[in-house]
């Protein structure tokens, strides 16, 4: 068979992708980015993906920069807090790949949050960019906030900042589960 262009004969989620996202506490307030899209708006942790070659901590550390301009090295902690299994299904030409998000948990003072960037730009697949926001939410009102991966739940649900969580695998994110906005 042959391949028209813009058509793909890959199978859905045969392609593993790697972001990795942070959750930056400045007390019990967390950084979350907004993104108003056509009649909707959903938030993110900061991160993104880890590119060829490059290791977790370092692809942690180059998001965070481009994102919020934080300085990994003024901010407290950097623990995994949970990992996310992905497998929604989405429009486009290309087949949605499995993805894995590694969520960590960073704290910092309100003299950092304080120099931290309020906007953030977004490359977008055709080069084109998205303006996010960047907001800093009471991690308790969480649990009622489109956000994705969704963690609100898990996230609000935490007794405290600083938390241990029991098992750091929350559920996966399927087309059971989970519409593509």
């Amino acid at each position: 068979m042959a391949n028209t262009p813009g058509t793909s004969t890959a199978t859905p989620f045969s392609r593993i992708k790697v972001r990795v996202g942070a959750l930056v506490f400045c007390g019990d307030d967390v950084a979350l980015i907004r993104r108003d899209r056509d009649g909707s708006t959903h938030y993110t942790p900061p991160g993104g993906n880890v590119e060829d070659g490059e290791g977790f901590e370092e692809a942690l550390r180059r998001e965070l920069a481009e994102e919020l301009e934080l300085d990994v090295d003024r901010a407290e902690g950097g623990d995994l807090l949970w990992v996310v299994d992905q497998r929604v299904s989405r429009p486009g030409p290309t087949p949605a790949p499995r993805k894995l998000h590694l969520i960590h948990r960073l704290h910092i003072t309100p003299e950092v949050r304080a120099g931290l960037a309020e906007q953030e730009w977004d490359e977008l697949p055709d080069g084109s960019h998205e303006l996010g926001t960047v907001e800093w939410v009471d991690y308790r009102r969480t649990a009622e906030l489109p956000i994705f991966p969704p963690i609100g739940p898990a996230l609000a649900a935490l007794a405290g900042p600083r938390a241990a969580v029991a098992d750091a695998a929350l559920g996966a994110v399927t087309d059971d589960n989970y519409t593509w906005v």
